[in-house]
């Protein structure tokens, strides 16, 4: 089992109601003493239980919706009146907006930076600001590895990655120095709701699990060399492992979890 940078573990999972965020949640409960799941959709009260459930541990569930300051700070006073503060947070909180660059409306633009940008600001921030006073914590960001790939028809996903992605390493740099680790895990295709979402609304068939795999050269897509889709498992792992004391000298890395599709570019 790894161990943690601290020896009682309060954590925190954004996005926390489906795919990699409740993979995340559950993967963290057997270092934790308590795990709170947040996310704007109600569901996470349900995955909360069934997870506690399975594990026995000590999961909570909170509706927070990451682009709301006084939501995300409300929710923060209310983990450090109950638990003390977070020793560890991974933030998987996220939505795709598939829109060509030439297409998307300002509309589309916006809420993809809200949620994927400046959500990521506001759960970061705050939570590097206990870690910085407590002298010790962990952050791991789930980002994308289309922050550094051009994708056809996902510019505002791409930018807004790209942006989470680089305000992460910034603030990893700057509390470093205060015994604070901040990373990030970039995944590829996931099988998870939001992949499905693309190819309609059912798991993933036959052509579109093909074309995940072979690439597709019209859309200047590259396949996985790997030759299999991510389960949220995969990247929960990742998560788990960067969290964990046994990652205590690794900060500011970008951890690509995508089975080679970028050649890790």
């Amino acid at each position: 089992m790894f161990m943690i940078d601290s020896e009682e573990r309060v954590v925190v999972v954004t996005g926390a109601a489906s795919g990699i965020g409740a993979a995340v949640a559950e993967a963290l409960v057997p270092d934790a003493r308590a795990v709170a799941l947040w996310d704007r959709d109600p569901e996470v009260h349900r995955v909360a239980r069934e997870i506690a459930l399975r594990t026995g541990g000590s999961v909570h569930a909170t509706e927070v919706d990451v682009t709301d300051a006084r939501a995300v700070a409300d929710a923060f006073d209310e983990l450090v009146a109950e638990y003390g503060p977070a020793d560890a947070l991974a933030h998987a909180a996220g939505v795709m907006n598939p829109g060509a660059a030439l297409d998307i409306t300002a509309q589309e633009w916006e809420h993809c930076l809200a949620v994927n940008a400046t959500g990521t600001m506001h759960v970061t921030q705050r939570a590097a600001r206990d870690m910085v006073a407590a002298g010790r914590g962990s952050i791991v960001v789930v980002s994308s590895n289309a922050a550094s790939t051009p994708r056809v028809g996902m510019a505002a996903y791409c930018a807004a990655k790209a942006a989470a992605t680089a305000y992460t390493r910034a603030l990893a740099l700057q509390v470093a120095p205060h015994g604070v680790r901040v990373n990030l895990v970039s995944p590829g295709s996931t099988d998870t709701a939001m992949l499905r979402g693309m190819y309609g609304a059912g798991p993933l068939d036959e052509a579109a699990t093909a074309s995940l795999l072979g690439g597709d050269p019209e859309a200047y897509r590259l396949g996985i060399p790997l030759g299999r889709i991510a389960a949220p498992a995969d990247v929960a792992a990742s998560v788990r492992f960067l969290l964990s004391g046994d990652a205590r000298h690794i900060t500011m890395h970008d951890l690509r979890v995508d089975g080679g599709a970028t050649l890790d570019m």
